[in-house]
């Protein structure tokens, strides 16, 4: 018996989505545009590719407690809320880049008795000041992400599923705590 919305039945598209299928949507990933220069006469070629954002909440050592994983495309906004929610110490001082500037981000640190260090957007009309010496330990923050990466399987993501990303991600965390309880000691 071929059911009604079977390919064999003269149809020239494939057969409509009932669940059978999965998506992305969910999975962390997302399509983001990258530069890629050809000759610098012609310009760039944009090229839109699948890309996972990874958004972490670090101590001020620079080793991970929380981490959020969204797909590329995503506003920064977005891994804002549950960085904060995550189980641990609270922030009291949110060293972050452009991305994370919004007067909803910044009120949200000041209620919490933090405060937000974060340069502003180009197009902000009312900017304000970043004290230069506490944002140079943002470093901390970025060095944590290269060596989050030095593990080739976060690198280039070759898991499917969020939920095995994040997971892999998590452990190479667990490795990063585990060599620096090591050399403190």
């Amino acid at each position: 018996p071929q059911r009604p919305d079977d390919r064999q039945h003269g149809r020239p598209r494939p057969p409509l989505r009932r669940g059978r299928k999965g998506g992305i949507q969910d999975q962390g990933l997302g399509r983001s545009s990258v530069r890629r220069a050809i000759l610098p006469l012609e310009g760039s070629l944009i090229r839109l590719t699948f890309s996972t954002k990874i958004h972490l909440k670090t101590n001020g050592a620079g080793l991970p407690i929380a981490v959020e994983i969204t797909g590329g495309e995503v506003s920064d906004y977005r891994g804002y809320g549950p960085l904060m929610e995550a189980d641990g110490p609270l922030a009291r001082v949110l060293l972050a880049d452009r991305g994370y500037d919004s007067d909803a981000i910044r009120q949200d640190m000041q209620d919490r008795g933090g405060v937000a260090v974060i340069p502003a957007r180009r197009n902000r009309k009312v900017r304000e000041s970043v004290d230069t010496h506490i944002y140079a330990l943002r470093n901390r923050i970025e060095r944590c992400f290269n060596r989050l990466k030095n593990a080739r399987r976060v690198a280039t993501r070759y898991d499917k599923t969020a939920a095995s990303f994040l997971g892999f991600v998590q452990i190479t965390s667990i490795r990063m705590w585990f060599r620096d309880f090591v050399n403190t000691a």
